[in-house]
Protein backbone atom coordinates (compact mmCIF):
# COMPACT_ATOMS: atom_id res chain seq x y z
CA UNK A 1 0.00 0.00 0.00
CA UNK A 2 1.53 3.72 -0.95
CA UNK A 3 0.11 6.93 0.48
CA UNK A 4 1.00 9.85 -1.16
CA UNK A 5 0.29 12.94 1.35
CA UNK A 6 0.07 16.26 -0.34
CA UNK A 7 -0.31 18.49 2.80
CA UNK A 8 -0.29 22.39 1.51
CA UNK A 9 1.94 24.66 3.32
CA UNK A 10 1.45 28.26 3.62
CA UNK A 11 4.76 30.45 2.90
CA UNK A 12 5.48 32.71 5.53
CA UNK A 13 8.63 35.58 5.56
CA UNK A 14 10.94 34.62 4.45
CA UNK A 15 12.46 31.49 5.73
CA UNK A 16 9.57 30.23 7.51
CA UNK A 17 7.33 27.43 6.12
CA UNK A 18 3.44 27.07 8.01
CA UNK A 19 3.11 23.53 7.34
CA UNK A 20 -0.96 22.22 7.92
CA UNK A 21 -1.51 18.61 7.70
CA UNK A 22 -3.89 17.93 9.47
CA UNK A 23 -4.23 19.01 13.44
CA UNK A 24 -2.13 20.31 15.01
CA UNK A 25 -0.18 22.79 12.56
CA UNK A 26 3.34 23.46 12.32
CA UNK A 27 5.81 26.17 11.96
CA UNK A 28 9.58 25.29 10.95
CA UNK A 29 11.45 28.34 10.55
CA UNK A 30 14.69 30.07 11.17
CA UNK A 31 16.12 32.01 13.70
CA UNK A 32 16.50 35.71 13.08
CA UNK A 33 20.20 35.82 12.90
CA UNK A 34 19.69 33.72 9.64
CA UNK A 35 16.38 35.30 8.10
CA UNK A 36 13.61 33.92 9.79
CA UNK A 37 11.16 35.12 12.76
CA UNK A 38 12.09 31.95 15.44
CA UNK A 39 8.61 30.73 15.45
CA UNK A 40 9.84 27.27 15.09
CA UNK A 41 12.71 24.67 14.61
CA UNK A 42 14.62 25.09 11.52
CA UNK A 43 14.66 22.67 8.47
CA UNK A 44 17.51 20.50 9.54
CA UNK A 45 16.40 20.06 13.33
CA UNK A 46 13.28 19.18 11.96
CA UNK A 47 14.50 16.45 10.24
CA UNK A 48 16.85 14.90 12.57
CA UNK A 49 14.19 15.48 15.06
CA UNK A 50 11.87 13.40 12.82
CA UNK A 51 14.08 10.51 13.69
CA UNK A 52 13.10 10.97 17.01
CA UNK A 53 9.79 10.82 16.51
CA UNK A 54 10.17 7.78 14.66
CA UNK A 55 12.16 5.71 16.77
CA UNK A 56 9.42 6.39 19.41
CA UNK A 57 6.50 5.72 17.62
CA UNK A 58 7.91 2.98 15.60
CA UNK A 59 9.32 1.72 18.78
CA UNK A 60 6.33 1.59 20.75
CA UNK A 61 4.63 -0.31 17.81
CA UNK A 62 7.13 -3.06 17.57
CA UNK A 63 7.25 -3.62 21.20
CA UNK A 64 3.31 -4.00 21.28
CA UNK A 65 3.85 -6.36 18.49
CA UNK A 66 6.14 -8.41 19.93
CA UNK A 67 4.37 -7.91 23.91
CA UNK A 68 7.43 -6.22 25.43
CA UNK A 69 6.98 -3.40 27.76
CA UNK A 70 9.06 -0.88 27.21
CA UNK A 71 7.45 1.71 29.28
CA UNK A 72 8.72 5.19 28.23
CA UNK A 73 11.75 6.40 26.30
CA UNK A 74 14.20 8.84 26.51
CA UNK A 75 16.89 9.90 24.05
CA UNK A 76 20.11 11.61 23.46
CA UNK A 77 21.41 12.39 19.78
CA UNK A 78 24.74 13.70 18.28
CA UNK A 79 24.61 14.81 14.94
CA UNK A 80 27.50 15.38 12.49
CA UNK A 81 25.90 18.35 10.19
CA UNK A 82 28.19 19.16 7.39
CA UNK A 83 26.90 22.92 6.90
CA UNK A 84 29.18 24.33 3.94
CA UNK A 85 25.71 23.43 1.78
CA UNK A 86 23.31 25.40 3.94
CA UNK A 87 25.49 28.04 3.99
CA UNK A 88 25.92 28.25 0.23
CA UNK A 89 30.10 26.99 0.34
CA UNK A 90 29.41 24.47 -1.85
CA UNK A 91 27.41 21.68 -2.62
CA UNK A 92 27.45 18.76 -0.08
CA UNK A 93 26.10 15.30 -1.03
CA UNK A 94 25.36 13.55 2.50
CA UNK A 95 25.19 16.76 4.64
CA UNK A 96 24.03 14.51 7.63
CA UNK A 97 27.36 12.75 8.01
CA UNK A 98 26.45 10.87 11.16
CA UNK A 99 23.70 10.85 13.63
CA UNK A 100 24.09 8.62 17.13
CA UNK A 101 21.16 8.48 18.87
CA UNK A 102 21.04 6.75 22.20
CA UNK A 103 17.46 4.99 22.77
CA UNK A 104 16.98 4.26 26.74
CA UNK A 105 13.76 2.68 28.06
CA UNK A 106 12.04 2.75 31.66
CA UNK A 107 10.23 -0.43 31.26
CA UNK A 108 10.46 -3.79 32.78
CA UNK A 109 12.31 -4.84 29.42
CA UNK A 110 15.28 -7.09 29.44
CA UNK A 111 18.15 -5.69 27.37
CA UNK A 112 18.13 -8.82 25.08
CA UNK A 113 14.53 -7.74 24.59
CA UNK A 114 15.47 -4.33 24.39
CA UNK A 115 17.57 -5.53 21.36
CA UNK A 116 14.77 -7.35 19.62
CA UNK A 117 12.08 -3.99 19.76
CA UNK A 118 15.38 -2.45 18.15
CA UNK A 119 16.02 -4.74 15.50
CA UNK A 120 12.41 -4.56 14.71
CA UNK A 121 12.59 -0.87 14.54
CA UNK A 122 15.32 -0.42 12.43
CA UNK A 123 13.54 -2.85 9.95
CA UNK A 124 10.28 -0.20 10.01
CA UNK A 125 10.88 2.93 10.47
CA UNK A 126 10.83 5.53 7.52
CA UNK A 127 13.14 8.02 8.99
CA UNK A 128 16.14 5.54 9.99
CA UNK A 129 15.75 4.28 6.52
CA UNK A 130 15.89 7.62 4.28
CA UNK A 131 19.07 8.38 6.39
CA UNK A 132 20.43 5.55 6.04
CA UNK A 133 19.78 5.37 1.90
CA UNK A 134 21.20 9.13 1.85
CA UNK A 135 24.67 7.62 3.54
CA UNK A 136 23.88 9.03 6.77
CA UNK A 137 26.52 6.80 9.14
CA UNK A 138 23.16 6.05 11.86
CA UNK A 139 24.00 4.19 14.98
CA UNK A 140 20.97 3.50 17.50
CA UNK A 141 21.93 2.23 20.70
CA UNK A 142 19.27 0.80 23.12
CA UNK A 143 19.37 0.63 26.83
CA UNK A 144 17.62 0.59 29.80
CA UNK A 145 17.42 3.68 31.66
Amino acid sequence: MFLTPTPPACPTPPAGILLVAGAPTAVIDEPVARGGTNEGPSPTVTAYSALIGCTNVIGHKCAQKLGIDIGHLSFEMEVDFDRRGVLLIEEVDVPFKAIRLIVAADGPASQEELGMVAAETEKFCPISKLYEQAGTDLTVNWRKA
